[in-house]
């Protein structure tokens, strides 16, 4: 396998690849060298200048894993990534500690005009009086995402006996209680903290989300500082709060355009400016090297990436509870396929009993997808581009929770819908993987080995009659399985048989008087 740093990274992470594969450093590849050459790679990893752009990925014939060793991926097309199974990797544990210590050190130099006192002493000036500064102490602090970063900053803030104050959906009064943060909505944020700090991405969502609306709830002497992503804050409207003395201060360590050349900020004494350097500490270019190095050699050697942003990301205590369902999922796919007819149109996945209590499942839909879609496919499905492939083909993929059942502490339902039947089946973990209802006739087949499936009238003799034709033609039974709804209507047999049935016993079948169907499903 051959990996290509196409950008400067820590020696580590490079020794860390070279005793699984083929380490190439070329950090001043160009765009077009990078494209006539990633047809040769497995992996790549990048850092800001290298572009990973569609052209690049469209190119690529191996590729499985691109690895940005940093937190953001603006330098990367995830989507056009996600529709071709490629992994696309980063290390956000790597610099949280360095920002929220940036971000610190910015706080202090704004209430404490650190930054313009120290111009003034170069300057050969002696102006005590006029850098009176303020204490954090007994301050509030805003935070506006509570992420890894955010969660740093907090806990160094509390050592400064702030007030602190949480702005962030995905976080809970539980996890927010044990930081010593109250969460608030966004006005009061705005309106009621000393010290604003930004640690949300840049999407279209977040994108100039903070402007002269926001400043307007602030107080006159309050600062913000963004230490994450140029673009959250409208720099014009930042331009006119400040020069208005509309706000007290801000720090930013990133911009819209970077370097901010011409940019009117620059000009303010009440404005803290660094040329985007949180993440730039030699601790954290070394662990993102290694962390990325460790992710690329997991990909590469069967295994799993914990930091991967183009599929669900699940944490280690929810892993080792839904586990056991991974070869669940795979089986009832390979099944549903093998018995569907016609073209697809939807599947529905529904969680039922305690699974229903996770709140991320998602990666149990892909593996069904996955082996749904294979099969009937050329290109190659993977968890990764599962559900991109599927809405490409227009199938449409609901999963929701909860159902009716009982008798098991989890469920799995399972319906897929084609223009020539529906089939619904349910699956549980009973010691093994289960299959327990065919479209609503209760079963109890165990998922491996060869078997066929038989719709048919429930009236004596039929299952004689399937069984003789079988030993004829030398097609040893197992066992066997018969669900019905009542007496002599339609019912379903499953019979584990120790060979496969060719396709021209099953028409022998279909021929028999009272047989609806028969299918084969090999597990």
């Amino acid at each position: 396998m051959k990996v290509l740093i196409a950008d400067q990274i820590n020696k580590k992470g490079i020794d860390e690849l070279k005793d699984i594969a083929d380490v190439v450093v070329q950090t001043d590849i160009t765009p077009e060298e990078l494209i006539s050459s990633i047809a040769d790679y497995d992996a790549i990893v990048v850092r800001s200048r290298t572009k990973v752009t569609r052209d690049v990925i469209k190119a690529s014939k191996k590729l499985k894993i691109i690895a940005r060793a940093g937190v953001g991926v603006d330098n990367v097309d995830v989507d056009a990534a996600t529709e071709k199974g490629i992994m696309v990797v980063n290390a956000p544990q790597s610099t949280s500690i360095t920002v929220a210590e940036h971000t610190m050190g910015i706080m202090l130099s704004l209430v404490r005009n650190i930054s313009i006192a120290d111009k003034s002493v170069k300057a050969g000036k002696w102006e005590k009086s006029k850098f009176m500064g303020s204490e954090l102490a007994g301050k509030t602090l805003g935070v506006i995402g509570m992420g890894r970063i955010g969660s740093q900053v907090v806990k160094r803030c509390k050592a400064f006996d702030m007030e602190i104050l949480v702005n962030d959906p995905y976080i809970t009064e539980e996890v927010a209680s044990k930081l010593g943060a109250k969460i608030v909505d966004r006005d009061t944020l705005f309106s009621d903290a000393d010290i604003i700090t930004i640690h949300v991405p840049l999407t279209a969502e977040t994108k100039h989300s903070i402007g002269s609306k926001e400043f307007a709830l602030m107080k006159d002497t309050a600062c913000i500082v963004n230490c994450a992503r140029g673009g959250i804050i409208n720099e014009q409207d930042l331009y006119e709060a400040l020069s208005g003395n509309v706000i007290g201060g801000a720090g930013l360590d990133v911009f819209e355009n970077e370097p901010p050349k011409d940019n009117p900020l620059l000009t303010l004494d009440n404005m803290v400016a660094t040329p985007h350097i949180g993440a730039s500490t030699k601790e954290a270019q070394r662990d993102a090297a290694i962390i990325v190095a460790k992710e690329i050699k997991e990909v590469l050697t069967g295994g799993s990436a914990r930091n991967v942003l183009n599929m669900p990301v699940i944490d280690p205590e929810t892993m080792i509870l839904i586990k056991p369902y991974f070869e669940l999922m795979t089986k009832l796919g390979k099944f549903l396929i093998q018995a569907a007819k016609g073209n697809i149109k939807e599947i529905d996945v529904t969680y039922c009993g305690k699974l229903a209590d996770f709140p991320k499942l998602d990666i149990l839909t892909r593996m069904i997808l996955q082996e749904i879609l294979n099969p009937i496919l050329n290109e190659p499905v993977n968890l990764v581009n599962a559900m991109a492939v599927a809405e490409n083909r227009g199938i449409t993929v609901i999963e929701g929770k909860r159902c009716e059942f009982e008798g098991y502490d989890s469920l799995i339902r399972v319906e897929m819908k084609s223009d020539s039947n529906d089939m619904v089946i349910d699956g549980v973990i009973s010691k093994e993987p289960k299959i327990v209802l065919i479209n609503g006739y209760k079963v109890d087949v165990e998922t491996e080995g060869h078997l066929l499936i038989s719709t048919y009238k429930d009236i004596p003799g039929v299952i004689g009659v399937i069984g003789t034709r079988l030993g004829e033609h030398e097609i040893n039974i197992a066992k066997m399985q018969v669900g019905r709804k009542e007496p002599g209507g339609e019912a379903v047999m499953v019979l584990k048989v120790d060979s496969n049935v060719p396709d021209s016993v099953l028409d022998d079948l279909k021929k028999l008087e009272h047989i609806y169907d028969a299918v084969v499903v090999n597990l």
